[in-house]
């Protein structure tokens, strides 16, 4: 019953297309192959809009009965393990988010990072571009100076901004010993966002560059800001966040493993959204469960990651490769391919509030699932002695 309603429901909304603006700096330009069969180009007055972009289509018979299958996965319920499932409505928010006035609180340090001196990310011009970068650091009350931390980043200071939902999260599970005490550094984009944006260079690119920026800009500011040890153990660190954020995360601890051991995305852009393109990734994060997972011998990492049914792209073809429901449920299938440890939530009805195929970054279903995803991200931590 539940396979009829979804596809009575695309039926009668048609098929939504992403629009995806093409890059704004001709310099950042490759070339571009020969024209593909379903390629068509994208016009404008902008000098980089020669660059062809796959246009797919609605969703055909065969992704509405992919995306179906959805619907029959086992119920998401406390304590699950790895392996997919399905996250019913209603969707209550997580009591790990009401603080508690016994649990000690973190204390919370901000700064600001400016363009101009960044080696990584200078003022580029690009749409959308800031001249400075907020930075949000939460140090535990149970941090000890000196002693090397457990680290949480965050892209686009997911559960930090404009709230204190993490923050809090983070002391009540830390008090609870569910969770270790670790630094969490929340760092905002450089602006903008989609192709041709500050924020579309730094997210959807793959490779290594925005793991190193962190590494070499943020952290050691925050360091020093904030007089913290960050541990160099990957298995002690995490990376987060949601849509271009959560293709952010993964691609830190995929080109950079040694960096990142844990991983934890929301209705992530494994999507082809990558600006400047690059013709040996020629599709951008849709090549990762395309062809780098299936083809890569199993990194150390361990995986949770979540999509809506209602998500950008839901009703359009596979073949768009914008498709965030396919695109979150093939990575699932490519992690299980290969043995690795991963956790995918498919959560049912929600985006339903939006137009079909429009449902990204559901506030309640973050709410609602947020702690029990760290804490499966979480269980395997031992410190290093």
């Amino acid at each position: 019953m539940l396979m009829n309603k979804r596809s009575l429901a695309l039926s009668a909304f048609g098929f939504y297309l992403i629009t995806a603006n093409p890059p704004a700096f001709a310099a950042d330009m490759v070339p571009t192959p020969a024209p593909r069969a379903n390629a068509t180009p994208v016009t404008g007055g902008d000098p980089a809009a020669a660059i062809e972009h796959i246009r797919g289509g609605p969703a055909t018979p065969a992704d509405l009965a992919e995306m179906a299958r959805l619907q029959h996965l086992p119920a998401l319920t406390p304590g699950a393990g790895d392996g997919d499932y399905l996250l019913l409505q209603p969707l209550p928010p997580a009591p790990e988010q009401t603080p508690r006035p016994e649990v000690p609180k973190g204390r919370i340090v901000q700064f600001k990072l400016n363009a101009a001196e960044s080696k990584f990310y200078p003022d580029t011009g690009l749409r959308g571009t800031t001249p400075t970068r907020d930075v949000t650091v939460y140090i535990p009350s149970q941090y000890v100076p000196g002693t090397p931390a457990p680290l949480l980043v965050s892209q686009d200071a997911m559960g930090a901004h404009n709230s204190n939902q993490l923050p809090t999260i983070l002391d009540n599970m830390i008090a609870d010993h569910r969770l270790p005490p670790m630094v969490a550094v929340f760092a905002r984009s450089g602006g903008g966002d989609d192709r041709g944006s500050e924020r579309g260079l730094e997210y959807d690119t793959l490779s290594g560059k925005f793991a190193e920026f962190i590494e070499a800009e943020v952290l050691p500011r925050a360091a020093k800001e904030c007089n913290v040890t960050f541990t160099k153990d990957p298995d002690a660190r995490a990376t987060i966040g949601g849509s271009s954020g959560g293709a952010a995360a993964f691609t830190m601890a995929w080109f950079h493993p040694e960096l990142y051991h844990r991983v934890l995305t929301y209705t992530a852009t494994y999507t082809n959204n990558q600006s400047p393109e690059n013709l040996a990734l020629l599709h951008g994060a849709w090549e990762y469960h395309e062809h780098l997972i299936p083809q890569s011998a199993r990194k150390p990492l361990r995986v949770w990651l979540e999509v809506n049914e209602n998500d950008t792209g839901s009703t359009s073809s596979a073949a768009d490769m914008h498709n965030l429901v396919i695109a979150n449920q093939r990575m699932a299938g490519a992690l299980k391919a290969k043995g690795y440890h991963y956790q995918f939530v498919y959560a049912q009805g929600a985006g339903r509030f939006y137009a079909a195929g429009q449902g990204h970054d559901d506030a309640q279903v973050i709410a609602r699932t947020l702690p029990q995803a760290l804490e499966w991200l979480w269980q395997d931590y031992k410190p290093a002695k």
